[in-house]
């Protein structure tokens, strides 16, 4: 229950270069580094809802853990994967429905930080979310 609570994005690492990995046009890059994420999470045992909110779009997502769920990213990418526990880590793995390719992602917290992970065709970025 760690996740539970709101976070507000703080600062990236690499992001931009992750977004043009993924196949993310120059616009949508810039405004994506600034996109003023908002991640609130509430976590009832294996049941997860995050609800996200930014300047591109507010939507929610449920999601077991271990389970396999649809999820398309603001650019509009879909995805279809699951999220699972390794520790106090979230770790999720999920495949780009348009070319079958493997975006990584993992959730952690790091003092008093939210890090989230995207490895992606050998590409990281790290984005960094304060309580709030």
């Amino acid at each position: 229950m760690a996740f539970d609570g709101s976070w507000k994005i703080d600062r990236n690492e690499n992001y931009e270069k992750f977004m043009e990995a993924m196949g993310v046009g120059m616009m949508k890059r810039k405004l994506g580094a600034h996109d003023n994420l908002k991640l609130t999470f509430q976590q009832d045992g294996n049941k997860f809802l995050v609800k996200e909110a930014s300047n591109f779009r507010n939507i929610e997502i449920e999601f077991t853990l271990g389970v396999n769920f649809e999820y398309s990213l603001a650019d509009g990418t879909e995805l279809s994967g699951a999220w699972i526990m390794e520790g106090n880590k979230l770790v999720g793995t999920f495949t780009r429905k348009d070319n079958g390719k493997v975006l990584k992602a993992y959730r952690e917290i790091v003092g008093d930080e939210l890090v989230q992970t995207y490895i992606y065709e050998g590409v990281e970025s790290k984005r960094f979310f304060k309580r709030g």
